[in-house]
């Protein structure tokens, strides 16, 4: 199946002169979620990976199911604010402006195998501040899953080093 053309481009959003992938045209496909998941978590079946970190908010829709498939536990890395207990953050620049990511200080221990999800990769800001998170909590990111990549923004530089896995890539 052509999952890249399951996804539907909105000109203009957030902001204007940003192209948005929307992915809820793959998503709303039982067969094209399904093969989405499955290729992703085929990729990183052999890492024993212990934890899935997964950015907010579309991050957390393959996140979960990856983990699940995985083995692993899930771990949300959100905006300021979201997380009910003590938190470590990260500020970061993308396309359009800065945000800052937080995860909790108790999500990884020491040593743990982590999976890094996102749906998109772009200029790499959101994706890098989160495996920043996880090594500063001691984990140990051994991969980076992404169901799309805009490869003309060279976000994968940001990840260099890393096992950098995009399903999609325009």
């Amino acid at each position: 199946m052509d999952l890249a053309n399951l996804v539907r481009d909105v000109p203009d959003f957030p902001v204007e002169g940003v192209l948005f992938k929307d992915i809820t045209t793959l998503l709303r496909r039982p067969d094209a979620f399904r093969e989405a998941v499955d290729a992703l978590a085929a990729r990183f079946a052999d890492k024993r990976i212990d934890q899935v970190v997964a950015i907010e908010s579309r991050g957390f829709v393959f996140g979960a199911p990856l983990a699940y498939k995985l083995g692993a536990g899930f771990v949300p890395v959100r905006k300021p604010g979201k997380l009910p207990a003590k938190t470590i953050s990260r500020e970061y620049s993308l396309e359009y402006g800065t945000n800052t990511l937080e995860m909790h200080v108790d999500a990884i221990d020491p040593g743990q195998r982590v999976l890094l999800v996102d749906d998109l990769l772009a200029t790499g800001g959101s994706a890098r501040a989160a495996v920043d998170l996880v090594e500063r909590l001691g984990g140990v990111v051994v991969g980076a899953a992404f169901l799309i990549e805009l490869e003309f923004l060279q976000g994968a530089k940001k990840l260099e080093g890393y096992d950098v896995f995009s399903l999609i890539r325009f």
